[in-house]
């Protein structure tokens, strides 16, 4: 029985345990769930002589074949290494489909599961943690310590370094979603090449700019209820050139703000004591709106919430032709859910 504490996660990713034929990868921040299964698949490909072969399995190739996931894991290989094979859970990809796999006392192969976010007593989750071979890793929103690494790790191959406001801005900006946050890091990197270091205005150029006030407008609309306005401010928005991913970037933050604060409540703080503690410190304008919506939604709403964001964000980063509409169901579905809140 294995559920990965936090703490032990990097190892296991660079290392990983050859007892384990299986691993459960879920979380809301699904960017990261992406990223770990990815490069644990590379560890355990590498870790073979020779090298193992990474197959990657939809749903459409579960459909056309429902036997297709285990002839890829139980078959041993003649030749090469083991076959690492990755899959999300979907509407088939499922606990019922997944069982009689992790019930085997071992694999030919091994199982790499991405999924969303899963509650304790989920019956996937329980069953990863409680297969003697079998392996669950948890994977939520970066907190600054986990980004401060993420930016050290970008910047550092290329000869840049951050002043340290310009770090802290960048940080209170990123974290919703890991891709999406490499992503802004990135460009940031590729806008200061050559500079040597990276300033405040450098992050405000790249990373937020003017248009942070029409984002303000989107978000703040649709976590107070108003989907009407929220669908307006989103189309001025996206007819200026903002983008529908940069949109939902900011959703993810405001929420990933929204649950902090409110887990930080029922332990026991003030709204007004945890908005006054936070770094970089809220602008005046957005205290009052911030604390009516910390007040107005509470944990359920907000896990709910951040589980629809995090399905958003990877459906417009694997279809962006479909982000302008990806991003307006997701503000007119938040709408929904703060509606019965007003």
């Amino acid at each position: 029985m294995v559920a990965v504490k936090a703490q032990q996660v990097q190892t296991i990713l660079k290392a990983p345990d050859p007892r384990y034929s299986a691993y459960l990868l879920f979380g809301s921040d699904t960017g990261l769930v992406s990223e770990r299964a990815a490069k644990l698949a590379k560890a355990i490909a590498s870790s073979e002589n020779p090298p193992g072969e990474i197959v990657r399995l939809d749903d459409i190739d579960v459909e056309n074949n429902p036997d297709r996931l285990s002839l890829e894991l139980m078959m041993v290989p003649m030749f090469g290494g083991r076959k690492i094979v990755r899959i999300e859970t979907s509407r088939r990809v499922n606990a019922l489909m997944l069982k009689p796999l992790l019930e085997e006392r071992s694999l030919a192969g091994v199982l790499i599961v991405e999924a969303g976010n899963l509650k304790k007593d989920d019956s996937l989750r329980l069953a990863f943690e409680r297969a003697g071979h079998a392996a669950a890793i948890g994977c939520y929103m970066d907190d600054g310590r986990d980004l401060d690494s993420v930016i050290t790790d970008i910047l550092r191959p290329l000869k840049l370094t951050m002043t340290p406001d310009a770090r802290q801005m960048l940080i209170s900006r990123l974290g919703a979603d890991r891709v999406m946050s490499r992503g802004e890091i990135e460009k940031l990197a590729l806008y200061a090449a050559g500079q040597g270091q990276i300033t405040e205005d450098d992050v405000e150029a790249v990373v937020g700019d003017a248009a942070e006030l029409t984002l303000d407008r989107i978000v703040n609309a649709a976590a107070s209820g108003d989907g009407a306005r929220s669908v307006t401010e989103l189309q001025r928005a996206l007819t200026a050139g903002e983008s529908a991913q940069g949109i939902i970037l900011a959703i993810q933050r405001h929420f990933t703000r929204l649950h902090r604060i409110r887990a930080s409540v029922d332990a026991g703080k003030s709204i007004e004591q945890v908005i006054g503690e936070i770094r970089p410190p809220v602008h005046f304008k957005q205290k009052d709106v911030l604390a009516a919506q910390s007040r107005a939604w509470r944990m359920e709403s907000l896990d709910t919430a951040l589980a629809g964001i995090g399905i958003a964000a990877r459906t417009a980063r694997v279809s962006s032709g479909l982000e302008d509409l990806v991003a307006e169901r997701l503000i007119l579905s938040l709408s929904r859910l703060a509606r019965p809140m007003r």
